[in-house]
């Protein structure tokens, strides 16, 4: 499936990619606080080492990988007045 530009999509189309962008990220947030609730074990039991690098990894993996620029899309929705 090809991914088009935010300009291209249609209103309804739109309106559906911002409900997912918010969907993602709340579930996100609790993603990584959960990834850093394991660090904050990690270290209160002493226990630094490569199991504590792998949620820090996965943290930074979840805070990139936005398929849309942010700004864009809010710009959009206020240029078609959605918000």
């Amino acid at each position: 499936m090809e991914t088009k530009k935010l300009s291209e999509l249609t209103d309804q189309e739109l309106l559906q990619e911002a409900k997912k962008k918010k969907s993602a990220a709340v579930m996100n947030a609790l993603l990584i606080g959960f990834l850093a609730g394991i660090i904050f074990f990690s270290v209160a039991k002493n226990t630094l080492g490569f199991l504590t690098l792998i949620p820090l990894f996965f943290i930074y993996k979840l805070v990139n990988n936005s398929k849309y620029d942010n700004s864009e899309l809010e710009n959009l929705l206020k240029e078609r007045r959605f918000k």
